[in-house]
């Protein structure tokens, strides 16, 4: 099973890199990624996963019930992108349930940061996708984490996919950085040991951001827009004609608890 998901947030990654874009930019640079990515999926008729804060998700109504609609999974981002405390883990998954009347299980920390298992559990999810089990110089060091999926309490922990060789990371920059062909062999290799590939992307990737008030580094707009739009359809594509198939998490977590 592939599990393709999208962290769907408030596009501020600018800020980091002290540049310039406003709230409403931030949210409809995301908007106009979201539209591509279910465009894509729709043609291949693939299910994912959508992480979203509660920011990105009340100024997006139409777009998460159109996600919804369409047979893909719902689960939490947090409440904002930037900024966290303990007890958002809890307020965000309710309120994303009474904002969309679906029942959201999985959790994905912004950036992948580290949280509280514990608090994760309190806050009622059932599976938590925050591990990249690789190393990132200033980023992460999960070398010691499990590659695959394992029980954490009564959360199952679903690490984003890393190759079976040296741990290379299969996120969004790989993707748009690696040529093609040497990700396609990473993915297999995974899909092949693991029997299943978890990976995540953001909807700005599919949207214009080279902007030079964004002071953006070459390596995180490479390959983006209409670029990353090509790039992502080809690939779901040629996962599609290798007989996978899509789900989401819960789906998957289903399959893995029979």
């Amino acid at each position: 099973m592939v599990l393709l998901s999208f962290d769907i947030e408030e596009f501020d990654m600018p800020l980091e890199y002290k540049g310039e874009i406003p709230f409403e930019k931030q949210i409809s640079i995301s908007q106009t990624g979201l539209e591509r990515i279910l465009d894509i999926l729709k043609k291949h008729n693939a299910k994912a996963t959508f992480f979203s804060t509660v920011v990105f998700a009340e100024n997006s109504k139409h777009l998460i019930e159109r996600l919804l609609n369409e047979g893909h999974e719902l689960a939490s981002h947090t409440w904002f992108h930037s900024e966290f405390e303990d007890k958002h883990l809890k307020e965000s998954r309710e309120k994303l349930e009474e904002l969309f009347s679906t029942m959201v299980t999985g959790l994905r920390m912004p950036r992948m940061m580290p949280v509280d298992e514990k608090e994760v559990e309190k806050a009622g999810y059932s599976y938590n996708s925050s591990i990249n089990p690789t190393f990132l110089p200033g980023r992460y060091n999960n070398l010691k984490v499990s590659r695959t999926h394992f029980k954490e309490g009564n959360v199952t922990q679903i690490p984003a996919s890393v190759s079976p060789n040296f741990r290379i990371p299969l996120f969004w920059l790989s993707f748009h950085n690696f040529p093609l062909f040497f990700y396609k062999k990473l993915a297999s290799d995974c899909l092949k040991k693991d029997q299943y590939l978890n990976i995540y992307f953001h909807p700005w990737e599919f949207a214009e951001i080279k902007d030079d008030t964004f002071k953006l580094p070459g390596f995180t707009v490479k390959n983006s827009g209409k670029d990353m739009v090509e790039r992502f359809d080809s690939f779901v594509g040629w996962l599609k004609e290798k007989g996978h198939t899509f789900g989401t998490f819960q789906e998957f977590q289903k399959q893995i608890q029979r």
